[in-house]
């Protein structure tokens, strides 16, 4: 029996790909093997030393302490793509919002309470309608920094809508390449992108590299009057920067689902309460990825979508399975299979993969290995986790 403990509301439609006969999935689970989660912060927070593996229902892990986690050989798991689509759509209407004065004019409309005739009101806006003009999209530049699930996907929706798209990210892998249209201009630097857009999004995850990416220095190369849709996280923007720049009118405005408190009551920015994944869709869809992920690991010992293991997978056929995390360094596979052999233990496949200062081996063998030879393993310097599966 598999004990899953969940925190957050997490959709019943992932929950339900554990199957009851064989998990306990609940809040209050007892020695869990793993945790799924959104939103819930795991700093500081005690964890049972059943715990293998955790899962976090959206892209973002920064509510997750990756590197102590990763040293006790825990896998970490998000959903990089399963909220994308929502992401995308809100990035679409912040762009058409940000170019028009739309929602200016909406809320000049409300005001209007004392006007009790409609031909008074409607004279009344004719007038006053060109305070609410703007300019159209199509034909005006979208530099995209970050082309992943999200980025790609809103690169390709600005395309559909007539707009020039440029695109910057030194970290493009290959699957994402094959999702982006080939119409995307690729800039060679950050600088190139910023010089040439009308509108700047972005899409990249928090991350030491990335923290305030967008800051003081960088936002004097910004074209001017260029709009800032942030939608990645609040850590990529230095918000004091932000305001200094839409102060001097070198930014024309900022869109963002990360308001902060310098921003508010001002108009030349627009803030959402970080609602960029919050659809129905894309919640059940990051549950049934993470419900997903967790079970091929716990039943299969595969790794897909880690933050901080390598992909690691491996079809299996019959036999038994051995899986083990260790500390990327020499010597330690050649252990395993050294204990292996001195038990006349079969190999019958294997793949071993690295990232950083980790490692992860699964190996598949003929016989079922018996507890010295576990133990064994586990005793190999380096080696955390092993599992018979």
């Amino acid at each position: 029996m598999y004990k899953i403990r969940t925190y957050n509301q997490i959709s019943g439609v992932g929950l339900r790909r554990f199957p009851m006969e064989s998990y306990e999935v609940g809040p209050d689970v007892s020695e869990p093997d793993a945790f799924v989660l959104r939103s819930h912060k795991l700093h500081g927070e005690p964890v049972p030393d059943s715990v293998l593996a955790v899962a976090r229902a959206g892209a973002g892990v920064n509510n997750i302490p990756i590197d102590d986690y990763t040293h006790r050989g825990i896998v970490v798991f998000n959903t990089p793509g399963a909220n994308a689509n929502a992401v995308k759509e809100l990035v679409t209407a912040a762009l058409l919002l940000a170019s028009r004065g739309i929602l200016d004019g909406m809320n000049r409309v409300q005001e209007m309470t004392d006007i009790t005739d409609p031909e008074v009101m409607a004279k009344q806006l004719e007038k006053e309608k060109k305070q609410f003009a703007g300019c159209e999209i199509a034909g005006r530049t979208l530099g995209v920094i970050g082309l992943g699930a999200i980025g790609s996907m809103v690169a390709n929706a600005a395309l559909e809508m007539g707009m020039h798209v440029a695109g910057f990210d030194p970290a493009l892998s290959v699957e994402a390449a094959w999702r982006l249209s080939s119409r995307v201009e690729k800039t060679e630097s950050l600088e190139a992108l910023l010089k040439i857009s009308d509108f700047v999004t972005l899409h990249v995850p928090a991350i030491e590299q990335t923290h305030h990416l967008i800051n003081s220095a960088s936002l004097l190369r910004f074209k001017p009057g260029a709009k800032l849709l942030n939608f990645a996280r609040e850590q990529v923007v230095d918000a004091d920067a932000v305001v200094a720049a839409l102060d001097s009118g070198k930014l024309g405005g900022y869109i963002t689902d990360f308001p902060v408190p310098a921003l508010l009551g001002r108009k030349d920015t627009l803030l959402f309460p970080h609602i960029g994944a919050s659809t129905a869709e894309a919640e059940q869809n990051c549950s049934v990825m993470a419900a997903e992920q967790l079970k091929d690991f716990l039943e299969n010992g595969n790794i897909v979508n880690s933050v901080n293991y390598p992909q690691t997978r491996m079809a299996r056929d019959s036999g038994y399975r051995i899986t083990f995390a260790n500390e990327n360094v020499p010597r330690v596979l050649g252990t395993v299979l050294s204990v292996l052999a001195d038990h006349d233990v079969n190999v019958i496949d294997m793949v071993n993969k690295s990232l950083g200062d980790m490692a992860y081996n699964i190996i598949d063998i003929e016989s079922e290995p018996t507890d010295e030879i576990v133990e064994a393993i586990s005793k190999a310097e380096g080696v955390m986790h092993v599992r018979v599966l």
